[in-house]
């Protein structure tokens, strides 16, 4: 890529430059997922308020995307079936404030597999922050899921199943688990 001989010290400065960039485009696209989280969820919310308010049914959805495809061309994401999932997305989420934050952290397809494949909030939770914090890909977030990892996780770990009551056992295994994945 050009001259491997330089003045003193180029190619810290370089080094240097090259890390800083990488630093900013990443950081750049996190903010952007989370804009664009906080986007969905915002739309989830007021579809979800209409559906209630107004007795809304798929028609008015189907109507909305048409809508919005229409009035921002080139922008993708507002496809029936994605705003069915943002109304689903804020309704699975919005009484689970310790998860809300999280949610933003980890791209729009993770939250919508997350959303489909898991059976409750304790579920949702570890995968999101394991997806977090091992930056898990579509397809590794579906095997881990497919594999059980959080029932085997759960399984492995205390003897809460055999000395708590049902009410809080998962509930402390994640506590368990959280302090030695932290």
């Amino acid at each position: 890529m050009g001259n491997k001989i330089g003045p003193k010290g180029y190619f810290e400065l370089l080094k240097g430059i090259k890390e800083r960039v990488k630093t900013a485009q990443y950081q750049a696209l996190k903010a952007v997922n989370k804009e664009l989280i906080s986007l969905y969820w915002d739309i989830g919310k007021m579809i979800t308020e209409e559906i209630k308010q107004n007795g809304w049914g798929a028609t008015v959805v189907k109507r909305l995307a048409t809508d919005l495809q229409s009035e921002f061309p080139g922008i993708s994401g507002f496809s029936t079936r994605n705003l069915h999932y943002m109304a689903k997305f804020y309704e699975t989420y919005a009484n689970e404030a310790i998860v809300q934050p999280m949610v933003a952290q980890i791209n729009w397809t993770h939250n919508i597999i997350i959303m489909e494949k898991c059976k409750d909030a304790l579920e949702r939770q570890f995968y999101i922050r394991m997806t977090r914090k091992m930056g898990w890909t579509k397809n590794v977030l579906i095997h881990q899921i497919e594999n059980k990892t959080y029932e085997k996780t759960l399984l492995n770990q205390t003897n809460f199943d055999r000395t708590l009551p049902d009410e809080i056992k998962n509930q402390a295994k994640l506590a368990v688990k959280d302090k030695y994945r932290s």
